[in-house]
């Protein structure tokens, strides 16, 4: 479907992922405050970067599968099976330091859903996703089947607000 001049139609695409990760809210007030783990999802919604409805010969803003193998791998090698924690949150990082093998990655937030959401949508989306010609509009991390936090692009998108993370392996096998 070519692009239609004058057209006020905004196309959006939402690709859905999962991982299995744990962290802990630190300084949390109640049962947050250990370490536990989600089955999250992540929906992550992307628009075409610089045209109202852009899409390609096929009729797509980008191919489903390129938002999956590009973004699913990001969480796969930094935050699948990994404990995500607060580069704060000390005690933590060496309890989980401590036992082998183990996967950690760092963000310079507290895990909360809202700032996991926050740091896909401004830090990793645009690093993982760019080259495609798309911009993540919104990222909804569910920490479960009932609760999820929502991240939304207002305005132009701006440089990432901290650099991207990487995770650390200890494994002494």
């Amino acid at each position: 479907m070519p692009d239609h001049p004058g057209s006020a139609t905004s196309l959006a695409l939402v690709r859905r992922l999962r991982f299995c990760a744990g962290h802990r809210l630190y300084r949390h007030e109640s049962k947050c405050a250990y370490l536990h783990g989600h089955n999250y999802r992540v929906d992550v919604e992307v628009m075409a970067a610089g045209a109202v409805a852009t899409v390609d010969d096929v009729g797509r803003i980008v191919d489903f599968s390129f938002i999956k193998q590009r973004l699913l791998g990001w969480l796969d090698a930094h935050w699948d099976h990994a404990f995500i924690l607060f580069v704060d949150d000390l005690g933590a990082i060496a309890a989980v330091r401590q036992s082998t093998p183990s996967k950690l990655f760092l963000l310079p937030w507290n895990p909360t859903a809202e700032n996991m959401a926050r740091y896909l949508l401004e830090v990793v989306c645009p690093g993982v996703l760019g080259d495609l010609g798309v911009i993540a509009r919104q990222v909804c991390v569910w920490e479960t089947d009932d609760a999820c936090a929502i991240a939304s692009l207002a305005g132009t998108p701006a440089p990432p607000p901290v650099p991207v993370g990487k995770v650390e392996i200890v494994d002494s096998r």
